[in-house]
């Protein structure tokens, strides 16, 4: 939910300056009075969501009721319990409509709306298909399609929510020919989206953390560029980095574990039941059959996503550029003036850029031009053009009512200062060497039980500079807590079945959703630990980053070996052998 996170940022800057202390929010702020007010009772919408997600494996029941828990909690006045209860359902629905009614949530509903029309075109008009058949000469095995569509995410580095809908629908055929499982898509998928726009330096995501790093050292008075900082902590981003490692190691040696081996078997194995699962989940994917007749080209998909792409960079830095013309600062505007195109005037640009609004213009521009082709190739008429275009929308509706709710649920919990309440819990005085694992866990902590690594990055950067800088003032030891908020929040949001990316994740690949979350997750555990035992400790107590990245490395290597187990045929083969002996 990227735009709670610029709410929970106006919010921050608001608390920080009415307060002299280091204290997380004031005796005025609803939030932090509600956190008081109901200590560990703030958990309980997340966890309840969460915990039926798994257990129904329905995210719109659990989400609709993590939200009337929360709003139940917000309602209750005195023991009226039934007004209570009659109150949640009615803020449930005020909820819902001003989370449609935001902007910027109203712009990434669009912008997915918008994708799933032109996706839904350029199947129609064979270009899935041919792509697909060209990519399949490349990737003739397992090992070689998980490496093309870990490239695709890294292709895809400037938006995560871009990167889950263009990667998904390109690749899932392909993956099915080399009988890769839906799970296995998702999570490539997934791992190539948050954590490779976390570190793009032009992306959807630099304004945000370039700016609270910036608001952060002012805090503490230190003069710092806060995209020079940014540049810092790129090598300490531990999870982001071992996370895309782990992809390439896992897909060349063809070791897997846990929930996501027994996934990859059952694909290799092509049994009943994961034909009929995979089919049931991927009913859309059905749906992008070429037209009957029509001649198989990859331009038919080259040119609309690329369009997409390119539109999408433009969009960028249009709407940085007017922004920043228009607001009041005069230094960006004389940059602008003078060096529009160098590489700080488009970094500041995409920094300024509202995302939303541009990904649904590139959205709508593709669509325009995909229409336009269709119809000067004769393969539709204007109106079939649209209605197939109308047509593609469908399927990612249920996308939207997720994502309504899960901002709805990013709300009750905001308010309930489910996020304060976790900062003031498991924050305390602690060894300095430990302080970046300690905000690593309580980012990742915050970020799985609110779905959102934008907000629970606005939470923790302005204590995490300020209480890091008063441990150790060292700068590279400010620079590695710096670090620690964003691959923390990066990874709990990278677990969390109430995520965003996660849930298009999901989506992209037509994996069931639950199923994604329950293979994925041992493996951002497995990094997670990995990133805070052979990362963090290390770069804590002082080591040099040149020795804790190849570190860190060697460890996912190591640990691959140890757990992961071969998923070729033959090993599948002779594993079913000894079973039925």
């Amino acid at each position: 939910m990227k735009k709670t996170g610029f709410r929970v940022i106006l919010l921050t800057m608001i608390i920080f300056t009415l307060s002299t202390t280091m204290a997380f929010a004031s005796e005025l702020e609803p939030a932090a009075v509600n956190a008081e007010r109901f200590g560990l009772l703030t958990l309980i919408p997340p966890i309840v969501a969460i915990v039926l997600a798994f257990i129904t494996k329905n995210v719109v029941i659990s989400l609709f009721i993590g939200i009337l828990s929360g709003s139940f909690l917000v309602s209750l006045t005195g023991h009226n319990v039934f007004y209570a209860l009659i109150q949640a359902f009615l803020d449930f629905v005020t909820r819902a409509l001003n989370s449609l009614a935001d902007p910027w949530n109203a712009g990434i509903i669009l912008q997915v709306l918008a994708i799933g029309g032109v996706i839904n075109l350029v199947g129609k008009m064979g270009g899935a298909k041919a792509i697909a058949e060209a990519l399949a000469k490349k990737a003739k095995t397992a090992k070689s399609t998980q490496l093309i569509t870990w490239l695709l995410g890294l292709f895809v580095f400037f938006d995560d929510y871009a990167n889950s809908l263009i990667v998904g629908p390109i690749m899932r055929p392909v993956a099915d020919k080399m009988k890769i499982s839906r799970e296995r898509l998702a999570f490539i998928i997934d791992a190539t989206a948050a954590p490779v726009a976390g570190l793009a330096i032009i992306s959807t995501w630099i304004g945000l953390e370039v700016s609270l790093i910036g608001e952060g050292f002012n805090q503490i008075g230190v003069e710092a560029s806060g995209f020079g900082v940014f540049l810092q902590t790129i090598p300490y981003r531990f999870y982001n980095i071992l996370i895309l490692a782990f992809i390439v190691i896992t897909a060349v040696t063809l070791k897997e574990f846990g929930p996501m081996r027994k996934a990859e078997i059952a694909a290799r194995k092509r049994n009943k039941h994961v034909v009929e699962e995979v089919a049931a989940s991927s009913s859309q994917m059905d749906e992008l059959e070429p037209k009957e007749g029509v001649k198989l080209s990859i331009w038919n998909a080259i040119i609309p996503i690329g369009t997409l792409i390119i539109s999408a960079l433009v969009a960028f830095y249009y709407s940085g550029y007017s922004s920043i013309m228009g607001g009041d600062n005069v230094a960006l505007q004389q940059l602008m003036s003078n060096s529009p195109m160098s590489f700080t005037g488009i970094m500041e640009a995409f920094s300024a850029a509202d995302a939303s609004v541009a990904l649904f213009q590139s959205a709508l521009f593709a669509s325009v031009v995909t229409i336009i082709m269709a119809v000067c190739k004769k393969i539709f008429t204007l109106s079939e053009a649209i209605d197939t275009w109308i047509d593609g929308m469908k399927g990612l509706i249920i996308t939207g009512v997720i994502l309504i709710l899960a901002w709805s649920l990013g709300s009750v919990i905001k308010e309930l200062g489910t996020a304060y309440y976790l900062v003031e819990a498991l924050k305390g005085a602690i060894p300095a060497f430990l302080l970046p694992s300690l905000i690593f866990v309580l980012g990742a902590v915050i970020s799985f039980s609110t779905g959102t690594a934008y907000g629970t990055m606005s939470i923790l950067m302005p204590l995490a500079i300020p209480l890091a800088h008063s441990i150790n003032p060292e700068m590279s030891f400010i620079v590695v807590c710096t670090s620690a908020v964003l691959t923390g929040a990066i990874f709990g949001d990278h677990c969390s079945p109430i995520s965003d990316t996660t849930i298009l994740s999901s989506m992209g690949a037509g994996c069931n959703h639950i199923n994604h979350v329950n293979t994925q997750i041992w493996y951002s555990l497995f990094v997670a630990v990995i990133t805070i035992v052979f990362g963090y400790i290390p770069a804590g107590l002082g080591l040099p980053i040149y020795l804790v990245l190849p570190l860190s490395l060697v460890a996912v290597y190591v640990g691959v070996q140890i757990f992961g187990k071969k998923v070729d045929e033959a090993t599948i083969e002779a594993e079913s052998g000894a079973l039925a002996k």
